[in-house]
């Protein structure tokens, strides 16, 4: 197969595949006496010498290109992410921006490697195309991850560190990479989310904006006075320290349910502060219904019956 490929290209690929050819047919026979071992050994070594005379010196250009070039490439990445011109853009549009460059010189000096070996430019971009038809088709997928950080990239619809809730996934932003996006759960698990899937989903950034509204229901006993309960959750909303003087706190009456009356709380905090007000509020309203004498009913039936 790579002959036949080779024979298709210009004539310096075209002699070079048919050179190989004629010294490989002259070796497939093995050698079955001490005579044919001297001869076949012979015929080995002339194509050996005559492969590194011809293409042996572009050969070690070659890699010495590739070997030297990706580690100038990979040294100057680095210095890239910390260059001061940099400096100003978000940290996931900057990796991405780097990325992107690393990848893109890498594959022109796998192309110069090419050409030096002799293998003409006009081939080269030839079969690049028809790799890259082929590639395209059977990685959609990762194309597609492509295309989906380079949304979020350019829309920016949250950033690194933000909180964000999407589908049944919920969590910190880590990383947003070329392929992938990475976020750490509450409980410090890291969920690996494609950049298609979470380019094209409804998406929920909770720390986009500065502060947050708290927003809890507690139910109280029909027998209590519906201004006493909404007085002391407005007063146990205020009394928190992390709680916002404005807007000021809620309190209202908000639902009549089976067993109790319902009453919608609403304070807002500063976002860092969110689960600490929501988690604290729910503690000290009790304490504040016991102190006041508001009680929680449990839910109860009445039953009637007919003698």
């Amino acid at each position: 197969m790579l002959f036949h490929s080779l024979a298709a290209a210009p004539e310096i690929a075209t002699e070079l595949a048919e050179n190989l050819q004629e010294n490989i047919d002259t070796l497939t026979d093995l050698p079955t006496s001490k005579a044919e071992a001297g001869v076949y050994l012979k015929n080995l070594l002339t194509m050996l010498e005559e492969f590194a005379v011809t293409y042996g010196g572009k050969l070690i250009i070659a890699l010495i290109i590739l070997i030297v070039g990706f580690k100038i490439v990979n040294t100057s990445i680095r210095k890239m992410s910390k260059a001061k011109g940099l400096a100003k853009l978000e940290p996931a549009t900057k990796n991405f921006i780097v990325n992107a460059i690393g990848v893109l010189i890498k594959v022109i000096i796998g192309v110069t490697a090419l050409a030096i070996l002799g293998i003409p430019m006009s081939s080269i971009i030839a079969v690049i195309g028809s790799c890259g038809l082929a590639i395209g088709l059977a990685l959609q997928g990762s194309l597609a991850n492509i295309a989906g950080g380079f949304v979020l990239v350019i829309a920016k619809p949250f950033s690194i560190g933000d909180f964000i809730i999407t589908g049944d996934i919920s969590g910190t932003v880590e990383e947003i990479g070329v392929f992938h996006t990475k976020v750490i759960t509450i409980d410090n698990k890291r969920i690996i989310v494609p950049n298609s899937t979470i380019s094209n989903a409804t998406l929920v950034n909770a720390t986009a904006k500065q502060e947050r509204r708290v927003d809890l229901t507690f139910t109280a006993a029909y027998d209590n006075d519906i201004e006493k309960v909404e007085q002391v959750l407005t007063q146990t909303c205020r009394a928190h320290p992390l709680v916002l003087d404005e807007p000021e706190p809620f309190a209202r009456l908000s639902a009549h349910k089976d067993s109790a009356l319902e009453y919608t709380v609403r304070a807002w905090c500063k976002t860092d502060d969110y689960w600490t007000v929501y988690f604290d509020l729910m503690r000290d309203v009790k304490v504040a219904f016991d102190k006041n004498g508001v009680t929680i009913p449990f839910p109860q039936v009445d039953v009637h019956t007919k003698s």
